[in-house]
């Protein structure tokens, strides 16, 4: 039995985390410990400051404008939940995909149930890939928003984001992107791809820690999104009316500020690694791994076959096993940990052709080694040769 954890879920959160992460998290909460935008102190004026700093980190990283654009969030479906019962009113129509994660499919289902927005679910192909042309004729004069994920947190595909923004921009749609799995790992550039609302986790690609999220809401949608709650933000207090400004009108009550530190640790660390590095190293770890599961019988991978759509996850089954029983022998056998199941996105499976028990999936992150994933591939070896070897 292998000792050392081989930890292969990064799609679900990043470990571990850059020690500067960990070392930004302890520091402020030992050295510091004041809230942001609520004194005007020493230590609150060093905490706004950093911040602002991480605003700006942000916005580099997407090639936004303005650092206020930015808004701190609870999570990702945090930030995707703000713009989907912010933007849209009763009478409305959305374009999405099968792809999406629940993040996105739930909230419309919510609002479609309720008889308030109308929503069409474009289909893709057993690899993952959808048509361009789908989209553009699942568009209608009420359609108000374009919600689309841009790296597939079940097939890998990576969806081509540019051309899906210049089919928003060419019929004035807003498009909300859903970046989880791409935000940190692949180039996003909001203005060439006419991203209005980029929605993203700050605990997978960006290696900051759970609890933290962002969206970026371009300046020509921000007058329009209304706030989905209000509360205290530590500026214009001497009135009961929300700000109108951003950041603050989205960010009532207190940052997670040592959240928020530990993300901009993060975000240091792809910025002195380079973006364009960790990809390569992703997409290496992700090609060794199919290339190796490719030959072994009774295997079947689901996703691009093109290595150039593959983002960094690799799902598949076994014959034989269902594929909580596959997670469950990684882990008790060879102390690899995987995800298994639905991920929560149930529509995508279908599409897949997955079967009953959805699919096992591996994602590899920016920390793992060629060793790792030969471990992984023997694994998966041993395991399917039994499978062969009992008859199934």
């Amino acid at each position: 039995m292998t000792t050392n954890r081989v930890y292969l879920d990064n799609a679900a959160t990043s470990w571990p985390k850059p020690e500067t992460v960990y070392t930004a998290i302890d520091q402020y909460l030992r050295e510091n410990g004041a809230p942001a935008g609520r004194g005007v102190y020493a230590e609150a004026n060093h905490i706004e400051r950093q911040i602002g700093h991480c605003r700006q980190q942000l916005a580099r990283l997407i090639n936004a404008d303005y650092a206020t654009n930015i808004v701190f969030t609870g999570n990702g479906t945090d930030s995707l939940n703000m713009v989907i019962h912010g933007w849209l009113k009763r009478g409305d129509h959305v374009v999405t995909t099968v792809c999406e994660h629940n993040s996105i499919l739930r909230p419309l289902r919510h609002l479609e149930e309720n008889g308030l927005i109308a929503v069409t679910r474009v289909n893709c192909d057993d690899q993952g890939f959808v048509d361009l042309e789908e989209i553009r004729r699942a568009i209608r004069n009420e359609t108000r928003l374009m919600a689309i994920i841009h790296v597939s947190n079940v097939s890998g595909m990576i969806l081509p984001i540019d051309e899906i923004g210049a089919i928003a921009n060419q019929f004035n749609v807003p498009l909300l992107v859903d970046a989880a799995q791409s935000l940190g790992s692949l180039p996003l550039d909001v203005k060439q791809a006419n991203i209005s609302f980029l929605a993203a986790p700050g605990h997978k690609g960006l290696l900051g820690p759970l609890g933290t999220g962002v969206l970026y809401v371009a300046p020509d949608v921000a007058q329009q999104l209304n706030p989905v709650r209000q509360g205290g933000t530590g500026t214009n207090s001497d009135e009961d009316l929300q700000p109108e400004s951003l950041p603050e009108e989205f960010e009532s009550g207190n940052l997670n500020v040592p959240g928020i530190l530990g993300l901009a640790a993060g975000i240091e660390f792809i910025e002195h690694n380079s973006l364009a590095a960790i990809h390569e190293k992703n997409a290496l770890l992700v090609g060794r791994l199919c290339d190796g599961l490719a030959s072994i019988a009774g295997v079947t991978v689901y996703g691009p076959r093109d290595r150039q759509f593959r983002g960094g996850v690799v799902s598949l089954n076994i014959s034989g096993y269902d594929s909580r029983e596959l997670a469950a022998m990684l882990e008790s056998a060879f102390r690899i940990q995987v995800r298994s199941g639905f991920h929560c996105a149930p529509l995508i499976h279908r599409a897949l052709h997955t079967g009953p028990g959805g699919a096992m999936r591996f994602s590899p992150g920016f920390f793992n080694t060629e060793a790792d994933i030969d471990t992984a591939i023997r694994a998966i070896e041993e395991i399917a040769w039994t499978a062969v070897d009992l008859g199934e």
